[in-house]
């Protein structure tokens, strides 16, 4: 069983919801970030997205943009984030890792060898979010060959006939995308995001997690009582960016982290 689906089975027999924690690979520092990675679960984290840093995010809102800007002007490449991971697992064997970001960086580095260096660091899934469906052979299939959960954007706009074409080779869990738009942009409300979870459930029974523009403990808690999974992102991300030293930056993103998780288990 994988580290993502035996994470939620176990949150399940304790009736608790998933905190999905993202962070960028590299920002504002690789020590800083590895430092983040390392101590989020102790914070409450239960799985960790680590983004891979590209030039053009484009998905992303301005404060994730700007995050990858940093890494990348720090030296980061895809090569170090692999080792970051390694690195992670020397102490932490049970918290899923998944990574996020763009084919691109990928498709450099070649798919089927990219696949093969992420499980062996490590890695437990991918959310690769410029790859439809239709591009499966790309990238989705080496990551199922390596025993690596292939995750998949459901938006809004992604209607009933669309949705078994995008939820084909899903693993994981579903991340529900619940604004039309980029990272850190608007919210929508818990009618819209309780209706859209009950259409997305009689389509899959993988966990289906929340994201884009939860910024609040309020937020979260509120969307804990509907999803199996919360995810925030750009609210750590500005807490890193804001951060007048490393150290700051640290105990901000932790605070926060474990205010969350306090909050969506309660």
């Amino acid at each position: 069983m994988s580290r993502i689906a035996n994470c939620f089975i176990k949150l399940k027999e304790k009736k608790q919801t998933a905190l999905i924690t993202f962070i960028t690979a590299g920002d504002p520092n690789y020590q800083i970030s590895l430092s983040l990675l390392q101590k989020l679960p102790d914070a409450g984290a239960d799985i960790i997205e680590l983004g891979m840093p590209f030039t053009d995010p484009m998905a992303d809102g301005p404060t994730i943009q700007k995050a990858s800007l940093r890494a990348l002007k720090n030296g980061q490449t895809l090569l170090k984030t692999l080792e970051m991971v390694t690195t992670f697992r020397q102490s932490n064997q049970h918290t899923p890792i998944v990574l996020m970001g763009y084919f691109n960086p990928i498709h450099h580095f070649g798919a089927e060898n990219f696949t093969k260096a992420a499980k062996q660091a490590g890695v437990d899934g991918l959310i690769i979010v410029d790859l439809p469906a239709e591009h499966d052979t790309d990238l989705c299939v080496y990551a199922q060959n390596e025993g690596i959960d292939f995750i998949r954007l459901a938006t809004p706009t992604t209607d009933d006939q669309r949705l078994p074409r995008v939820l084909s080779n899903s693993s994981g869990f579903v991340y529900y995308v619940s604004v039309a738009g980029i990272t850190g942009a608007g919210s929508a409300t818990n009618e819209q995001i309780g209706e859209a979870i009950k259409r997305l459930h009689r389509h899959t029974s993988l966990p289906i997690c929340v994201g884009f523009g939860i910024k609040t403990t309020e937020q979260a808690r509120n969307i804990a009582k509907l999803a199996d999974g919360v995810v925030v992102g750009s609210a750590f991300v500005n807490l890193i960016e804001k951060a007048e030293t490393d150290q700051t930056a640290i105990n901000d993103v932790l605070s926060l982290c474990s205010d969350l998780s306090n909050a969506i288990k309660k």
